[in-house]
Parts: C-alpha cells; structure tokens; sequence
C-alpha cells in the first residue's frame, strides 16, 4: 500500500493557518469534502475529536496522525498539512506539532485503516524524510517527496 493510493492532492496544505486542535482538523478535512471524499466535514471533525477524547493522536516528534472511521467517508483518504509555528495538539511529547496527517475511512473498513496507518507511521519513523516534508514550500514538493520516499522504500 502506497500513501499516494490514498493521500488527496488538493487536500495537502502546505501553510496551515490553524492554531488549535478543532480548527486543523476543520482546515484538513474541508479538501476532502471539496474532494467528494467525505460527506460532511463538520461531522467529520467531530468524529476525529471524539477519537482524539480516547487519546491523543499526537505521537512525539512533531507529528500527528488524527484517524477516524465513519458512514460518511467514501474511501481511504488523507489529507496533510504542515504547520510552520506549530500547533498545540496534546502530543504525547507535550511538543506543538508542524506535521499532520489526517486519515478517514469508511466504516467496516478497520483491517484497510490499520494498513494505512501503519504505512504512514512507517514512513514518517525516517528523520531526514520527516524534516524534508516540514520544510516543504509547495504541494508539488510534497507529493514528489512522498512518491520517491516510496520508491526508494517500496
């Protein structure tokens, strides 16, 4: 499985203007309304904040990968975004996050959600990957960084 199966090129944001939890995930997850990838954005927001109650899915090292399954969402899809100042999201570190992918998928789908989770967990472990994807100016450059990552990695 490859990020760029599922990772919506509209829906990658390169300046985050958000400064709170609830407004990343609104500013993520609005492309992928527009995209026809999900519903309702609203809803889906508070899916993705009532995952976030069971524990935050600020991992460390100013990454975040907020998840949710739900009817709404029509297929595996993520959005990403960066933010240059950080935002606060109650990582497991205590450090504001610059990194975020958000992950949606369709209800009924947990065996689907997991792979990809652990595909965008996998690639996001290698430091140098990482801070290339922070310091990305355009979607462009994002999209060309993720598809050779996967190429050099499978």
């Amino acid at each position: 499985m490859r990020i760029s199966e599922f990772l919506v090129p509209e829906a990658v944001l390169v300046d985050l203007k958000a400064t709170n939890k609830r407004d990343v995930l609104i500013e993520l997850l609005q492309p992928l309304a527009k995209a026809g990838r999900i519903a309702d954005a609203k809803k889906m927001v508070e899916v993705l904040l009532e995952r976030e109650e069971l524990g935050s899915t600020g991992i460390g090292g100013r990454i975040a990968i907020p998840h949710g399954k739900a009817a709404q969402v029509r297929e595996l899809s993520a959005g990403l975004g960066v933010s240059r100042a950080g935002i606060p999201f109650d990582a497991l570190d205590g450090e504001p996050v610059n990194l975020f992918i958000a992950l949606v998928a369709p209800e009924g789908s947990a065996g689907l959600h997991l792979k990809a989770l652990a595909r965008v967990s996998s690639l996001l472990k290698d430091r140098a990957f990482k801070k290339a994807l922070m310091g990305a100016q355009t979607r462009e450059d994002v999209l060309r960084l993720i598809e050779a990552e996967e190429k050099d990695k499978g």
